[in-house]
């Protein structure tokens, strides 16, 4: 079993799910009112751009940057195999319903598809993809094969379904209202899109927001508890659970303690750690996390962790554990892309095997689409997860002010060597007779005065220098000022 905390506050929202059984951060998400989460918006689009070469097009839907949208998100579900562009199929000025399947990422604009989804609680309908699927996470062979027959009953002509996890055991007439629901949001949709006189870049539909989503799509027979610390929020999710699932309508609780919510359930202190680059394991072993726009890198290490039997067994173990954790890290940080890990070289084919296999199975806690590639011939292994909307890093954190997100700075020695380089280059236009005034960063002064670089350099062109330290200056800022204007 599991809880579902949400911390509202008008300018945030946040939402946890925590373990009951060892009080486990699972999950988390964040919703503000200033980040455009464009995720499931369906827009009137206009075709700005055409570019055959990349098969793609560039749509504008009234927000800051265009949508691309690629040729095999445009055109309808099983169409063509090479897919290749049409002006007849898309072309400039052509206005199409788009749905955005992933945020804005840096200078990248959003993502569009032409292949829309409505989710409802037990179902998606895809009213542009002829296509009957079913959650991966629904085991049972009889039970699957009882919700695809009445999939292929209740699914109107010309249109698709995905059967949801949460309709395991659900009967036919909940399913056929959850299409009933969705296909009459879905003729809205088209009402509002052949509306004449609508400007282009208008918005269609709006997904629903993080607290509605989390009744939609959490909210189920393992959750013990949703707790929600503000009461209209409350009053909200408690009204919305009574229309959507009654039977787990008392599940939903008002929080009225004293402490912050977050801190009571321990969740606080967990996140403070997700910004972390470096991750420490209770073995004494710990994660290095270095990210990318495109690419992530994990590096697994032992630390202080020895072991207590062979050389072998003790990496397997640790690695086992790390394996654990990075599922965990991956989740939490909702890291997308391509995501490369260096686990401690191992021998055994059969513990390389068991180390995929336990990575496999732990999939099954991500919602996110994730897929463990193999070990490469170097002995790293390759994961690749979905990206869709913008990740808790980008969210919560922006490019340090001082190493402008390198992640570290010259050293003073360093800065130091600029220094007299800069200084010799000015003696080479025009000596200064009475030396240098130098304004650096506390550590470099302390570089100055423990080398000889400025003795060296005094008594090479016959000057004095003058050292002054600025705890307000940057660390590889510096200024050189001519004492006197006099010239030799």
């Amino acid at each position: 079993m599991k809880t579902i905390l949400a911390n509202v506050v008008p300018e945030e929202t946040r939402l946890a799910i925590v373990s009951d059984d060892d009080g486990e951060l699972e999950m988390v998400e964040y919703e503000r009112g200033s980040t455009a989460h464009l995720v499931g918006n369906i827009y009137r689009g206009k075709v700005q751009n055409v570019l055959p070469g990349m098969q793609a097009a560039f749509v504008d839907i009234g927000e800051e940057k265009n949508a691309f949208l690629y040729i095999g998100d445009g055109l309808p579900y099983g169409e063509g195999e090479a897919r290749q562009l049409s002006h007849a199929k898309i072309h400039i000025g052509q206005v199409l319903p788009v749905q955005i399947v992933k945020d804005a990422v840096g200078t990248k604009g959003p993502r569009a598809t032409m292949h829309i989804s409505l989710p409802g609680r037990l179902l998606v309908l895809m009213p542009t993809a002829a296509y009957i699927g079913l959650s991966r996470r629904i085991s049972d062979e009889a039970e699957r094969e009882r919700l695809h027959s009445i999939a292929r009953r209740i699914c109107p002509e010309g249109m698709g379904l995905i059967i949801r996890t949460a309709a395991t055991g659900a009967s036919e007439q909940e399913l056929q209202a959850d299409v009933s629901s969705q296909l009459r949001i879905w003729e809205g949709i088209l009402a509002r899109f052949k509306l004449k006189g609508r400007k282009k870049g208008a918005l269609l539909f709006r997904d629903a927001d993080l607290l509605i989503r989390s009744v939609r799509d959490q909210l189920t027979e393992d959750v013990s508890a949703m707790v929600v610390d503000d009461h209209s929020a409350y009053l909200r999710v408690k009204e919305l659970a009574e229309a959507l699932v009654p039977e787990l309508a008392g599940r939903v609780k008002y929080y009225e303690g004293k402490r912050p919510l977050f801190q009571e359930y321990q969740v606080e202190r967990e996140l403070e750690k997700l910004g972390a680059r470096q991750v420490e394991l209770k073995s004494g072993g710990f994660l290095v996390i270095d990210k990318t726009e495109a690419l992530t890198v994990i590096d697994v290490n032992t630390g202080s962790f020895v072991g207590r039997s062979s050389l072998a067994d003790t990496v397997y173990q640790l690695n086992l554990e790390a394996a654990t954790e990075i599922m965990k890290q991956i989740r939490l940080r909702d890291i997308g892309g391509i995501i490369i890990v260096d686990f401690i070289d191992m021998d055994s084919e059969e513990q390389k095997e068991n180390l995929l296999q336990n990575m496999r199975e732990l999939t099954a806690k991500d919602r996110t689409k994730m897929s463990i590639v193999d070990i490469t011939s170097l002995g790293l292994v390759e994961i690749t997860r979905k990206k869709s909307r913008t990740n808790l890093e980008t969210l919560i954190y922006t490019d340090c002010p001082v190493c402008q997100g390198r992640g570290r700075v010259e050293s003073p020695e360093t800065v130091s060597i600029r220094i007299s380089r800069d200084i010799r280059r000015l003696e080479k236009k025009c000596h200064a007779v009475d030396g240098y005034d130098i304004e650096v960063h506390d550590s470099v002064a302390d570089e100055l005065g423990a080398n000889q670089l400025l003795m060296d350099l005094a008594a090479e062109f016959a000057f004095d220098l003058k050292v002054i330290a600025r705890p307000d200056f940057h660390p590889e800022s510096y200024t050189i000022v001519r004492t006197s204007l006099e010239d030799n």
